[in-house]
């Protein structure tokens, strides 16, 4: 049986090792709520399109096609649908929407991303560009009323539990313009919080977007700030006087695809874990990760089968070697290269407790438990606190991967929050770092971090930063290099000088730079091909705008004059011609051959051809003794060969 990289086979186990209960269902559903009234269907002209109407619900409508049609490739397993209410639209009976309110239609049913039924809503939007009334045709709005809000959140909680999967993060996207849906009936008001309510203890988020214009401003304080949970809406100041966050509200409808760009992603935690504070004080904490690489995604093999192509579906298999057989992967063992090659002679008991007498040549083999216990130290998930030190301690250079940020979890300790608060507030009070050691997988190594305390903060405009701790992976003694320091020739202090001129000119706004605004060229590039063929459209490479393209025109009109001023005088540098002789470094040569390569050697009779590194190398990947002169690993290696032969 082969060993080679037994490592690998311990990676590849890495999802069966770890406890999936910390996690939460990676699938997403997204239920859009549209008020459908009179208002919402007043027309308007489109910014846009020329001597076109639209309205409000036509741009919602548009907003939900755009956002399903990005998540045909960003989460192709998440489930998408479209619930219209203050309608008199009928339900489709084959819908199984015999439970939901009079007033209420399910246009989109909640199901999976599928192509058709985008197309659908696609060709209903360009119907309604081409006739302004097709919409109030298709959905004609309630006659002079309007539909109970407490009703609107039974219906979603209809939909919801009869069709959406029950391990998925399920969010409700409302958009209305109407600020008071229930005047001066308190009766109504209680029935649309007490439904709420019920709604988001099933496990539902609910996302508004409050469309609000200078002719019809939406006054928070009518009705949602009774109904809906402070944490949707923002901070009570905002409350009280009526004023929006930009998350919620929508001064321009033209923003409101914009605006469901923040929300389209849902906040999922990366773990779950006991946070101890000291012996028998335990509090429950989530993480959350605040940056993730988006890439793009795994490729798919089809197999040609002539008359249609079939995905090809991939298993992985461990065979014995010597016997040409499969075996199951609890037998399986792993090892690794330990010991001197020749004379170098073998370990002794150095009193670390028992252990095992493996013969000089031999390699230690370990179970999959075993190498799980090496990783996590017996350790169970979880995070320890340590200690404190002052904040001035931690060093930038100690960030050497993104945090994580954690907030507290009430669901397995009661009064987390409480004593979360209570610690967080305590250390900002007095400017100190918290020290931990953390093991947030069942299948990772346990780290020190650093415990970063974070005050909550409410920004112009709305956006709140949440209070809570950013969790720093320290760097251990191992991990860190010192910087080569070489002598380098130095500009003159004219030179700077030039050059801060044109920098303070192309220095960015604020001073900081947003990533929102600039998502990854070649990731969105290639998104933008796949949902041309996806939707069977031609894909127009000159209409894509890469965000990250330098503005060259801006940069010479700002700063042309200084550059060129600049260039001049770094031309007169005594230094400009200058360079520094330096000494490579040999790098160290690959020895390693495959099998293949020395079968063909040892076929044609050219196996003394091989260097004795070469030939060792491969005898102690095979498991076979190292030990003798060229001559004797030649023969070693043939007996192998003839073996497998």
């Amino acid at each position: 049986m082969s060993f080679d990289n037994w490592n690998v086979a311990e990676e590849e186990g890495e999802e069966e090792l770890q406890d999936t209960s910390f996690f939460e269902g990676r699938r997403d559903v997204i239920l859009f709520c549209v008020d459908c009234s009179q208002s919402m269907q007043e027309l308007r002209d489109d910014v846009v399109y020329e001597d076109v109407k639209t309205s409000h619900l036509l741009t919602a409508l548009d907003a939900a096609m755009q956002v399903q049609k990005k998540k045909t490739v960003s989460g192709p397993n998440d489930w998408v649908g479209i619930l219209l209410y203050n309608t008199s639209r009928p339900n489709d009976s084959n819908n199984r929407t015999s439970e939901i309110k009079k007033g209420t239609s399910l246009y989109q049913p909640l199901a999976p991303i599928g192509v058709d039924s985008i197309q659908e809503l696609i060709r209903l939007i360009e119907d309604a560009r081409d006739d302004p009334e097709h919409l109030k045709k298709t959905f004609p709005p309630l006659p002079g009323t309007k539909m109970p809000m407490g009703d609107v959140f039974t219906s979603c909680n209809w939909v919801l539990r009869d069709s959406a999967p029950k391990t998925a993060s399920k969010r409700i996207f409302l958009i209305t313009d109407d600020d008071n849906p229930s005047p001066s009936s308190t009766k109504m008001l209680t029935s649309a919080r007490t439904t709420l309510i019920d709604l988001m203890q099933s496990g539902c988020q609910i996302e508004p977007f409050f469309i609000s214009s200078t002719e019809k401003p939406f006054d928070v304080t009518k009705f949602y700030s009774s109904v809906l949970p402070s944490n949707v809406l923002g901070e009570e100041d905002s409350e009280a006087s009526g004023v929006l966050p930009d998350s919620i509200s929508i001064t321009r409808i033209d923003d409101l695809l914009e605006q469901m760009r923040f929300h389209e992603q849902p906040k999922r935690a990366v773990f779950n874990v006991p946070f101890e504070l000291g012996k028998g004080f335990t509090i429950g904490v989530k993480g959350y990760g605040l940056v993730t690489e988006q890439k793009k995604g795994s490729y798919l093999y089809f197999i040609d089968l002539g008359d249609r192509m079939e995905v090809a579906r991939s298993r992985t298999v461990y065979v014995d070697e010597e016997k040409e057989a499969e075996v199951s992967r609890n037998k399986a063992l792993f090892g690794m290269k330990l010991g001197a090659d020749e004379d170098g002679g073998g370990g002794d008991d150095m009193g670390l407790g028992p252990s095992r007498v493996v013969k000089h040549g031999q390699r230690p083999f370990y179970t999959a438990d075993e190498v799980q216990s090496f990783r996590t130290l017996g350790l169970d998930p979880g995070i320890k606190l340590l200690g404190f030190k002052d904040k001035k301690e931690l060093a930038f250079e100690d960030n050497v991967k993104h945090s994580i940020f954690i907030y507290p979890d009430e669901l397995k300790y009661s009064g987390s929050k409480r004593t979360f608060s209570a610690l967080l507030q305590k250390m900002l009070e007095k400017r100190k770092i918290g020290l931990v050691r953390a093991l947030v997988r069942r299948n990772s190594s346990p780290v020190f971090c650093a415990l970063l305390p974070q005050a909550e903060k409410v920004e112009e405009g709305g956006w709140c930063e949440p209070g809570g701790f950013h969790l720093i992976v320290l760097p251990f003694a191992d991990d860190i290099r010192a910087a080569p320091i070489e002598e380098q020739l130095r500009a003159s202090e004219k030179v700077k000088d030039a050059a801060k001129n044109w920098i303070d000119k192309l220095c960015l706004k604020n001073g900081t730079y947003p990533p929102d605004s600039y998502p990854n060229p070649s990731l969105a590039y290639h998104n933008a091909q796949l949902q041309a063929v996806a939707f069977r459209e031609e894909f127009d490479d000159q209409s894509f705008e890469d965000l990250t393209r330098s503005k060259y025109d801006m940069i010479h009109k700002r700063a042309g004059a200084l550059l060129e001023d600049w260039k001049k005088t770094l031309v007169k540098d005594e230094n400009f011609n200058n360079v520094l002789a330096t000494s490579g470094v040999k790098r160290k040569a690959d020895i390693s051959v495959d099998e293949a390569e020395l079968r063909s050697k040892y076929e044609s009779g050219e196996l003394s051809k091989l260097r004795m590194d070469q030939l060792k190398d491969f005898l102690r990947n095979k498991g076979q003794s190292v030990s003798g002169k060229k001559v004797e690993l030649i023969k070693r290696v043939e007996e192998y060969l003839d073996n497998r032969s």
